[in-house]
């Protein structure tokens, strides 16, 4: 038989103070979705509208920062892969040559190079290596490449931004509509406290709720690209200054 107080010994006052702990979020989490959802149910149809546009405001735009956390982790990791690649050869590499990869400095790079052909016909090395026609022609062509890069990963961008502007108004506005409605039910009844306005009030406060709960990841992470968006486009016009340099030392 088990003693009995072996059960006890399992039980610390740590183990018991997360369990109550646990218990207690778990109450007050149940208690808030209850209480939501019975709001939600006597909401009306503006407030359903309302509550329906932000949820497609905040759907698309959590797919849109899903999708650009994505895209700008693969731009970093093969940027990297390629930036060592092409600073550990000597001389003005053929593209195809380096590691192929869809970066945008090996785009950047492609251009300059097609560019770079163009003007003398190749880079076969030899003593006596053909005269550029112009420098800066190919440095032109690099920059068009970056710029074309840049205005490529922002896409989206305009719909997090619309979003972080927008969306807390839209919310306001249904706010603003459930107060004229419970209001003008309030006169309607006759009555003049607050416990009759009270449930109207609560209805109209959710779609201000929603229209922060949609804003503020747009707003966040919209500042957050953008920060990744202006770094690759300074990161891409030294590249292009570090290979026109390249390009200069090599063939004038």
């Amino acid at each position: 038989m088990q003693a009995p107080g072996a059960c006890a010994t399992f039980l610390t006052p740590r183990k018991i103070s997360v369990l109550t702990e646990g218990y207690v979020i778990f109450l007050f989490t149940a208690i808030f979705v209850t209480d939501l959802l019975e709001i939600l149910k006597q909401t009306g149809l503006v407030a359903r509208v309302v509550l329906l546009l932000l949820l497609f405001f905040s759907v698309v735009s959590w797919a849109m920062i899903l999708q650009k956390l994505g895209m700008f982790g693969r731009i970093r990791r093969k940027s990297d892969e390629f930036l060592r690649v092409f600073r550990a050869t000597r001389g003005v590499a053929n593209p195809q040559g380096l590691v192929m990869v869809a970066s945008p400095f090996a785009n950047v790079y492609a251009a300059g190079y097609r560019e770079l052909q163009s003007q003398i016909g190749g880079v076969a090395a030899n003593p006596h290596p053909p005269k550029l026609k112009s420098l800066q022609a190919v440095t032109v062509s690099m920059q068009l490449a970056s710029a074309e890069e840049v205005r490529r990963v922002e896409k989206g961008m305009s719909w997090l931004a619309t979003t972080g502007a927008v969306s807390p108004f839209i919310g306001l506005f249904g706010t603003v509509w459930g107060i004229i409605d419970a209001f003008s039910g309030l006169g309607s009844a006759g009555a003049a406290s607050l416990r009759a306005v009270a449930p109207g009030i609560a209805e109209a406060l959710v779609t201000t709720a929603a229209g922060l709960f949609a804003a503020i990841p747009a707003v966040i992470f919209y500042n957050h690209f953008l920060q990744n968006i202006r770094d690759l486009a300074q990161r891409l016009d030294t590249f292009a200054l570090e290979v026109t340099a390249l390009i200069e030392k090599a063939l004038t």
